[in-house]
């Protein structure tokens, strides 16, 4: 239950309207691969759906914490990422 909650809110984030929500999305997204990276790995297609908006996102905030973010899980998930690798590349 608390990992679903966990993901309804992280997807709620990511696809809000303001700015700031979304950047708040993108640093849990962030936090949630360094504590729970279980959750993020077996999610990680869905995820990214909503995840690759903000690497273009048009708020120049959002797409450089977006992009850093990136890197930094990166070298937490490695090989999870590999579903989605396409679609990050596209992104």
């Amino acid at each position: 239950v608390e990992a679903r909650e966990s993901l309804q809110k992280l997807y709620h984030l990511l696809e809000a309207k303001g700015f700031q929500a979304r950047m708040e999305g993108v640093a849990l997204l962030l936090d949630l691969s360094k504590t729970s990276p279980k959750l993020i790995s077996s999610n990680i297609v869905q995820i990214f759906d909503c995840f690759v908006l903000r690497i273009n996102d048009t708020h120049k905030k959002v797409k450089q914490q977006a992009l850093e973010v990136l890197a930094e899980m990166i070298g937490l998930l490695e090989n999870d990422l590999t579903p989605v690798m396409i679609r990050l590349v596209e992104g």
